[in-house]
């Protein structure tokens, strides 16, 4: 299983969200539960969300990448028309949140959070910054290495998972806790971005390529 366990103790927050006692059986008929959740239409996605970096009068500061992929099922199949939402810090490795107290700069022009819909073949699209690492004070010395945020839902809320993407090459990740949470070598892997030298746009944005194959990519665990 390349999913990370609810309980890792090395990774802190994991202390006060596993589950400390078994779950509850749940009686309800599930198709119910789906038919009466709040769900989804296409006018909720606007024709800028996925371009980070045009949301404000102004360019964000830092560097501009482009990050694309394909949802797919873990037979291959692309998923069309799921709705994908990404988040993340600054170029300075702060998030425009106020619980955020790293002392970084806030870049007005930049407020870390966007979405889209993937097309026909499954894929989706971001035009953003690359996020800079943070400190986390889970342990010592302790630094998040860069990533990006995902969130992919099906047709309800009770659809939805939530990972991470990391960047190819950071020093960091053998220190992140989050990342080392999950057992098997090889679902790490992933869970970090190609560079993509056909997806970077000349004198524009450098290109990463980071497919989510659901069954397959690891997972948070709320």
């Amino acid at each position: 299983m390349s999913h990370p366990p609810y309980l890792s103790p090395g990774y802190r927050s994991t202390l006060l969200r596993a589950p400390a006692h078994p779950p509850v059986p749940f009686t309800a008929d599930p198709d119910t539960i789906e038919l009466t959740s709040p769900v989804f239409g296409h006018d909720e996605v606007g024709a800028l969300d996925h371009d980070l970096t045009r949301r404000h009068a102004g360019e964000p500061i830092g560097e501009r990448i482009t990050v694309t992929g394909r949802v797919l099922d873990d037979t291959g199949r692309p998923l069309r028309g799921t709705l994908v939402e990404l988040w993340q810090a600054n170029s300075a490795g702060r998030y425009a949140h106020d619980l955020d107290r790293h002392p970084a700069p806030l870049d007005p022009c930049f407020t870390g959070a966007g979405r889209c819909l993937t097309d026909d073949e499954g894929r989706y699209r971001f035009v953003t910054i690359k996020p800079g690492a943070y400190p986390w004070r889970n342990h010592p010395n302790a630094w998040r290495p860069a990533h990006l945020h995902f969130s992919v839902f099906g047709t309800a809320f009770t659809q939805r998972l939530v990972t991470q993407m990391y960047f190819p090459g950071d020093p960091l990740m053998p220190f992140d806790p989050v990342l080392q949470s999950i057992p098997d070598a090889a679902a790490r892997e992933r869970l970090v971005s190609s560079f993509s030298l056909a997806v970077t746009e000349p004198e524009w944005a450098l290109g990463y390529t980071f497919d989510i194959v659901l069954g397959r990519t690891p997972v948070e665990n709320p």
